[in-house]
């Protein structure tokens, strides 16, 4: 079902995995920390029968391997924005979970004429409220960890599992659906050399990016690119708060969608109430869709 490949791009490979045939819009889908593509197994296996997906390991983690160290989200959207452009497609749809959904936001603002549309997920973008909230809570302590120098790979190195499975135990209302073989494989991804401190960098960038995420919400451009925002309905926050700071960003077209019976892990939570929501906000028109086979998710076709 799913067909794996490497693609060169800014001096990175960009590893990617996708599923259905090549049609007019592509969704090209984003993971979040610590996950790695196979965090959207489900949704794809639910969507390949009718659009094409393609689910990417973010730079530095998995398969997709680097020499020069990255630079903020900017710089990883730059980047899937030159592996986009080496495919060729044509419409192209960025999702986003987590960390992927504030890429996903960076490709919408900077790269809005080569995306028909984006969804983020589960994730305050910075420098966007309401993103000064969640960096004062102390509930999120983990932001402040793993943004400090050398510090949280010393200490999880060698405890990659251990300490993942914190939060898939923490944050998630249906834990187990984040399976013992996907567990498995998140730790396999970010044990690559350079891939847990690739994934502690993004942390480390958030102050980068909430000062070029602000500077670009403050200069009045508009943004046309539709923006679907989804949560877990047991994610703490309301909503409307988030849709409101996408509106004074400049983003025109701003909607929201909540997830019931679900904590932060929406895709694998509740894969196919997500795949509803896309359904719904890209109009992909309602057919048949491939019973999933876990049996994916270490990455084999």
């Amino acid at each position: 079902m799913f067909r794996h490949t490497e693609t060169r791009v800014s001096g990175r490979t960009i590893h990617a995995v996708e599923a259905g045939a090549e049609t007019d819009v592509s969704v090209v889908l984003l993971h979040g920390w610590p996950q790695s593509w196979a965090a959207w197994r489900r949704v794809m296996a639910l969507a390949c029968d009718r659009i094409h997906v393609i689910a990417v390991d973010l730079p530095g983690v998995g398969g997709s391997l680097f020499e020069t160290p990255f630079r903020g989200s900017g710089d990883i959207a730059a980047t899937l924005h030159s592996f986009v452009r080496s495919r060729e497609l044509q419409s192209v749809v960025v999702v986003g979970h987590d960390v992927g959904g504030q890429i996903a936001y960076r490709c919408a603002r900077d790269w809005s004429s080569d995306v028909a549309a984006a969804v983020i997920m589960n994730v305050a973008v910075p420098g966007i409220p309401p993103w000064e909230e969640i960096w004062r809570n102390p509930a999120i302590w983990h932001f402040a960890f793993h943004a400090v120098p050398d510090l949280p790979e010393a200490l999880v190195r060698q405890r990659e599992r251990r300490y993942f499975d914190y939060f898939y135990d923490t944050i998630a209302r249906h834990p187990a659906r984040i399976t013992a073989r996907a567990r498995a494989e998140y730790a396999r991804a970010y044990r690559v050399p350079g891939a847990l401190r690739t994934g502690f960098d993004w942390y480390r960038s958030f102050g980068r990016d909430a000062e070029e995420n602000a500077a670009a919400a403050q200069s009045g451009s508009l943004v046309d690119v539709p923006l679907l925002y989804m949560r877990g309905k047991d994610e703490h926050g309301a909503i409307e708060d988030y849709l409101s700071g996408f509106r004074r960003a400049g983003f025109r077209d701003v909607r929201g969608a909540v997830i019931d019976d679900c904590g932060h892990f929406s895709p694998e939570e509740q894969p196919e109430a997500v795949w509803w929501e896309l359904t719904r906000f890209l109009a992909i028109p309602e057919g048949p869709a491939r019973r999933f086979q876990d049996d994916v998710a270490s990455g084999s076709s």
